[in-house]
């Protein structure tokens, strides 16, 4: 339902049309026998007229009120001077409008109006008998009114009661499948994140083993390599339970930890910029994002150890944009071809319509994806 302005901005549909043709119509076939007085009436109901066409069928706007009563008003007093007009539709016309979308305060107002015209007219012509039929046909469209007001209510009533159920099914649905994906986020836990978490125990102790035993530092790199493995997968399980249990990460803190890793591994400098209003992103934009960060950190640490990082995270309307660039102070070379990581990330972004552009900076290496969010 459209409330103020709005209102006046859709698009009138054919019974609209209709309607107020019951308003105005009369009014123009009044006018050959019109002298001044009512000429400036029938110009002020047709002028006022026209806004009820935009309205008839919203939420009423401030000045309705106010406009269906000068309406019902100078088409009143129009009948009264020229009794055998078809003013009186006009005004009978507006007065069921009245009764149909408005308060009760207009309502009291319109009905009082038509009352004061038709006694008017019974005691200026003194012809109470006449007016009998006229009292009758007014009493009528209230009628007429009030049972077309209370019909559109109960549908309306029907309408919610349909939207509230099939919200209740929905929700119903949703709760199911987060206690699915609490079972599984259990048994990711229980069995994938303690197996990593042993593996990395084991690890480290045949790490020491090997050290202690004086064994070849390309063995004791490899285990630790293996551990390094282990605690990687050990945190990502964690990241896949927490996520689903709704409990994920923000993307902006994971990105902001991934970082300071990064800093606290280097020592080079790596900024984070958030330009927008963060918000709630859906679970596949977020994982493309960090993962997007994770292979381009990696791929400066290959091929550009040390060098400083600007990364910055865009929101903007109905998109999200990432942008990773490493400060190597040099242009680097062009790769002679995309690695698997690059690779991912790019059939990741496509799966997402998203577009990803990865190439050489002036002094390094560059990164920028968007994707709708």
């Amino acid at each position: 339902m459209t409330t103020g302005r709005a209102a006046f901005r859709r698009r009138p549909q054919t019974q609209d049309w209709v309607r107020w043709a019951f308003v105005a119509v009369p009014m123009v076939a009044a006018m050959p026998r019109a002298n001044t007085l009512a000429w400036i009436l029938i110009g002020i109901t047709l002028v006022l007229s026209v806004p009820l066409v935009w309205v008839y069928d919203a939420a009423p706007h401030r000045l309705t009120p106010v406009i269906t009563t000068i309406v019902i008003t100078g088409s009143g007093v129009l009948w009264a001077l020229e009794p055998n007009s078809w003013a009186s539709v006009t005004m009978f016309s507006t007065t069921f409008f009245v009764v149909l979308r408005q308060g009760t305060a207009p309502i009291v107002v319109a009905v009082g109006i038509d009352l004061a015209v038709l006694t008017w007219q019974a005691v200026r012509h003194h012809s109470w008998e006449d007016a009998l039929p006229t009292y009758a046909v007014l009493a009528v469209i209230v009628l007429l009114g009030l049972n077309r007001r209370t019909r559109l209510a109960r549908i309306e009533q029907t309408e919610l009661a349909l939207a509230r159920a099939q919200t209740a099914t929905e929700e119903h649905a949703r709760a199911a499948a987060l206690a699915e994906r609490a079972r599984i986020a259990r048994e990711l836990h229980d069995v994938l994140a303690h197996s990593l978490a042993g593996l990395s125990l084991n690890l480290q102790g045949a790490r020491l083993m090997l050290v202690r035993d004086g064994a070849s530092p390309d063995a004791v790199a490899q285990i630790e390599r293996a551990q390094k493995l282990a605690s990687e997968g050990l945190a990502e399980a964690r990241k896949a339970v927490a996520a689903l249990r709704e409990d994920a990460v923000p993307v902006e803190r994971t990105i902001a930890d991934l970082l300071t890793a990064y800093r606290l591994d280097s020592g080079a400098r790596a900024d984070f910029t958030i330009e927008g209003e963060p918000r709630e992103l859906d679970a596949a934009v977020g994982t493309a994002l960090v993962r997007a960060v994770q292979e381009a950190l990696a791929n400066t640490r290959k091929h550009a150890a040390k060098a400083d990082v600007d990364v910055t995270l865009g929101y903007g309307s109905g998109t999200v944009a990432l942008t990773v660039a490493d400060r190597q102070g040099r242009r680097p070379p062009d790769a002679p071809s995309a690695g698997y990581g690059l690779r991912g990330m790019g059939e990741r972004v496509a799966l997402l319509d998203g577009r990803l552009e990865s190439g050489p900076g002036e002094d390094g290496w560059r990164i920028h994806l968007t994707v709708p969010a």
